[in-house]
This record gives C-alpha cells, structure tokens and sequence, in this order.
C-alpha cells in the first residue's frame, strides 16, 4: 500500500503522523511511504532520516492526497485538506467530529473512509490510540495551569507546591480517566492538595488505591463540583464521553462562586469543552478571562511537546496501521471490531452514533457501511 503523510496545518501543530522508525517498519513490510518535505523538521525529524528510512519525498501536500491510498495525519484535517480527499482513500488521524460540523460535512462529501484515532477501542475497553494524547495532555495541564497561576499571565500569584509555612496550591480536577490521573499525579508531586471527581465509585476506588490517600477522591455531584470550585486554584477538565460533545461540568453562573484569578484548564476542548465558557485557543495565544476566571483552552496541547508526543502516538497508531496496509482498509475493519470503532464515516455516510445524533445525520452502523463497501 502507498502510505502518505502530509505536514500538519493546523495553527502551531508541530508534531508528525509518523516517525522515521515507523516509516522504516511499514517499507520493511513492502510498502511504500510518501512524506511531504518538512513534515517531521519542527518535530526534530529531518527529511534526511526519511529518506535514509527509505521514504520518498513529495514537495507538496497535493501530491501526498493524489497519491496516497491510506493517508496518516495528527489533527483533524483542515478545510483545505478534506478538499483534498476522495472517494476510496483512508484518512487515520484524530478527528473530534461532534464539535465541528463543517469538517463532518466536507468528509461526508469527499467520499472517504475517516477513522478516528479516539474512537479506537481495546480488548479491556479502553481508547488505545487516545491514551497517549491524554497521558501528554493531562501532564501538561499541570505545567500550563501552574504557568497561569503565575500574576504577570492573569494567576491568582499562587505557587502550586506552596513553601514551609504556607499552604500549597489546591488542584480540583473533574474526570478520573486517562487525562485526570495524569493530571492529578502531576499536581501531587509538585505538592498540590488535590482533589479529584469522577462518577465511577469503581475508579474512584482504584485512584485511592494507587495514590494511598495523596489525593482526595470525591463522587462527581453539582454540589461537590461547587465546593472544590469555591477553594480551588487550579481546575483541570478532564471529562470525556467517545465521539460525544463534552458535557457542560461548569456553567458561567458558576464562575462566581471562584476565586479571582483562578486558572481553568479544559483538556476537553477537542471535543467541545467541559466549562460553559470554553472556546478553542491556541498555543500562540493560550488563554482568555472571563468574569475574573483565567481560561487556557489550547485544542492541541500535546503539540508543544512535539517530539515526545510524535513517538508515543506513533507506538500507539504502528499496529493498526500495519494492518491497515496488510489487509486493505475494508477488510482489515471486517476483521477487527476495535479497529472499526474508530471508523466515522464511510463513503458519504455517518457511522458513529454519537456524531450522527450529535450533528444530525442519519447513522449507519460500520458494520453495514463496511459490508456494503465489500460487496461492490
């Protein structure tokens, strides 16, 4: 199979679909890989290793899309991009489709097969190719909220680890999963008070396990969101329902109840948001008040962290992309139902539920879309 990577677009996207190594692996296994010139050089990977790998080099992105059969991206394609796409050809990238109608519409139309990185699942139910997105993001929100808490970016001037004699800061994080855990190990050993919420008494109880009582556990109700928001300093949103917009955990009416100053870090944000108040930034320009309430709301956090967040997603995609490349993409997600989760759409039709109900299309399960493509 020919397999393209096109340089990422979107505003201060630094990291790579692939890594020189993954490249290596896939032209192992005879296939051919085409990189677009400077994909990897703000990730620290330079074409020279591509090539040396045995990649060949495209100067444009138009002719990764004209070539390519399954194309490997980071972020969600940009406008430009989607227009670039055709019928029969795969994209497998993130794609954070309920929040952002218009790219729904412009893949429905291009006739592509899109799958999801987060819409992958696992044997044990877990996101597979999410999780070290949201290892990344969680870890950071830590070191972006703390940066905020500083008094030149808009922070109460609070110091997260705090000193003798003077309190720490107090971390309030909504979400125990991937992203929430990470955070909340973060803040513990910077020396936070953290207290984490969550819905699952089951989660609830395995953080508690592994912490040892280092961070307080709390079930996830309006009324213990509203006390951990009166004390908090930092509050890390780390909610997630697959494929779904992110439900609303903090309204603005809410924001009152907050000290001035107070830092609300919403790693949701690829998927709508977790605070009523949240709009997308960028790392360029990161934050925004609203009624006092310091908001960093980057939609693409990990890319900061280029390098790093490059070869743990490339570990992660490497296997489904290896059999993606080996079966062909309509068999290979006949034969892997946790590889067909990720699929979205289908030839023009939506085939997640949550992102059919969300931006009101008809659904069709991928088993049936993949059958019918089969069948042709």
């Amino acid at each position: 199979m020919l397999i393209g990577v096109p340089k990422e677009i979107k505003n201060n996207e630094y990291r790579v679909g692939l890594t020189p190594a993954g490249a290596r692996e896939l032209l192992s296994l005879g296939h051919t890989v085409l990189v677009q010139r400077q994909a990897g050089a703000a990730t620290g990977f330079d074409d020279s290793e591509y090539v040396a790998a045995g990649a060949q080099m495209a100067s444009t992105a138009a002719q990764v899309y004209e070539q390519a059969e399954l194309v490997i991206k980071v972020k969600e394609p940009q406008p430009v991009e989607c227009r670039m796409l055709r019928p029969g050809q795969t994209l497998f990238t993130y794609l954070h489709l309920a929040p952002d109608p218009e790219q729904c519409r412009l893949l429905v139309e291009s006739g592509c097969m899109a799958i999801a990185y987060e819409t992958v699942t696992d044997a044990q139910g877990g996101l597979p190719l999410l999780a070290p997105m949201s290892e990344v993001a969680g870890r950071m929100a830590i070191q972006a909220g703390a940066a905020c808490l500083e008094k030149a970016h808009g922070g109460r001037g609070v110091l997260l680890g705090g000193v003798p004699g003077v309190a720490p800061g107090r971390v309030l994080v909504l979400g125990g999963g991937v992203v929430g855990l990470n955070a909340a190990r973060m803040a513990a050993g910077l020396g936070a008070d953290v207290t984490l919420l969550d819905t699952s008494l089951a989660r609830l109880k395995d953080i508690d396990m592994v912490f040892g009582g280092r961070i307080k556990t709390l079930m996830s109700t309006v009324q213990n969101i509203e006390d951990g928001l009166r004390e908090a300093d930092l509050v890390i949103g780390a909610v997630l329902v697959p494929g779904a917009t992110a439900p609303k955990l903090v309204r603005r009416a809410q924001l009152k109840l907050m000290k001035p100053g107070t830092v609300l870090v919403d790693v949701a944000i690829d998927q709508g948001g977790c605070f009523e108040t949240s709009r997308p930034t960028t790392h360029q320009q990161p934050t925004f008040e609203v009624d006092g309430i310091v908001h960093y709301c980057v939609a693409n956090m990990p890319g900061a962290v280029s390098r790093t967040a490059t070869m743990a997603l490339t570990n992660a995609t490497l296997p489904f992309i290896r059999k993606l490349a080996a079966l062909g993409t309509g068999p290979a997600l006949a034969a892997d139902p946790h590889l067909l989760a990720g699929l979205n759409v289908c030839a023009g039709q939506v085939t997640h539920a949550a992102v059919a109900h969300e931006l009101g299309y008809d659904y069709v399960p991928a088993a049936t879309a993949v059958e019918a493509l089969l069948s042709r």
